[in-house]
């Protein structure tokens, strides 16, 4: 039955390893008047929990998901529509959706991940995936730890209007384990290689962490390969840095302890679940892990726990423009590192996030990126 007044809310897909999702919590009653961004319901992914926020206006007149309910991509999870559309209409377009809902196939799901691709830059392999066909190239950069997928609700948003791609770093995901050069000049080389082998003659980068002392380097080593500067909680900007969290990171196999570790990452604990958790161990051992990240943090943090490449003064010398978002609550990297920079990089402290801001606060990171 389709009816224009009616406005179905489906389960998101965020990421493309993304196949189901779980109801957490619903954040709102049925009758509610949202409007766009409001937060509408919790739910849990595989990688993490996160609000799905309204994409429409329109009062909320049924929920049809339970709390609980693991949902495929794309299934119902309630529906918007005025006052005046009555309730034997909704209850219509309800019945209606879930007899001809069809779930993802898993051929296709498998597809879908396979837009992973790999390609050989520098000596590594590096495992990367590429939305958007817009002119503007941008390149999304992980932090220490992490890969592609810390980029789960940023990179579709930002392929409305740009290519995007996000990559494995060396030592990280599934790109080789081997690390060449683990500094962060090394791997802003990496970076500039990997564009050469995309054909990117220059472009945005966007970096997280590590990352984001990754892109900063790269802009200064390479001005004319870098037309915008994104840096989020970014390493580089200060010496202080939780360098328990970096070694206990790097050493430990054992689930409380990793839970404990990637808690840290958030403001909200809640937010760490079990898959994430399986994820990181599942990670940590594999074949030249522990080897690689001793390495890489060799590389920019020193024998007193500080960090060791700071750019502040290389940073105000840039003529891009230079965005720089930080958690207020981040423990990892402190967002005091944000004070006293130069007026012309925009920064965005956001009140009550964490380290992993562009997670907890996706919509308010993203409203800076889109700027």
């Amino acid at each position: 039955m389709s009816n224009d007044k009616i406005t179905a809310i489906t389960m998101p897909k965020w990421g493309l390893s993304m196949t189901e999702g779980k109801v957490m919590e619903w954040l709102v009653e049925e009758g509610t008047d949202l409007n766009v961004g409001d937060p509408v319901v919790d739910i849990e992914t595989e990688k993490i929990a996160n609000t799905f926020e309204a994409l429409d206006p329109g009062i909320l007149r049924k929920k049809v998901a339970n709390l609980d309910d693991i949902l495929p991509i794309g299934a119902l999870l309630a529906v918007l529509a005025p006052s005046e559309v009555p309730d034997n209409e909704i209850d219509a377009f309800v019945s209606d959706f879930l007899e001809n809902y069809v779930p993802p196939d898993p051929e296709e799901e498998d597809e879908e991940e396979s837009a992973y691709q790999y390609i050989e830059v520098d000596g590594y392999r590096l495992r990367y995936s590429q939305m958007g066909t817009g002119v503007e190239k941008i390149i999304l950069i992980h932090g220490f730890g992490g890969d592609a997928d810390r980029w789960l609700f940023t990179q579709q948003p930002l392929s409305e209007k740009a290519t995007v791609y996000a990559f494995d770093l060396p030592g990280h995901g599934q790109s080789s384990k081997s690390v060449n050069d683990g500094t962060v000049s090394g791997l802003a080389g990496t970076v500039i290689a990997l564009m050469d082998s995309l054909d990117i003659a220059e472009a945005r980068l966007i970096g997280h962490s590590l990352g984001g002392a990754i892109a900063l380097q790269a802009a200064i080593l390479y001005p004319n390969r870098v037309t915008r500067l994104d840096l989020i909680a970014p390493a580089g900007l200060g010496g202080e840095i939780n360098v328990d969290y970096i070694n206990g990171f790097i050493e430990t196999d054992n689930r409380k302890e990793m839970k404990g570790l990637l808690q840290q990452l958030v403001a909200d604990p809640e937010l760490v679940n079990r898959a994430l958790v399986n994820d990181m161990l599942q990670f940590k051992r594999t074949d030249g892990v522990s080897d690689a990240l001793s390495q890489i943090a060799a590389g920019f943090i020193n024998d007193k726990g500080r960090q060791s490449r700071i750019m502040r003064e290389e940073a105000a010398l840039l003529t891009i423009p230079i965005n720089l978002i930080w958690g207020s609550l981040d423990k990892i990297i402190p967002a005091d590192h944000a004070r006293d920079l130069p007026a012309q990089i925009n920064t965005t402290v956001l009140d009550g996030y964490g380290h992993l801001v562009q997670l907890e606060a996706a919509t308010e990171v993203n409203a800076v990126l889109e700027l």
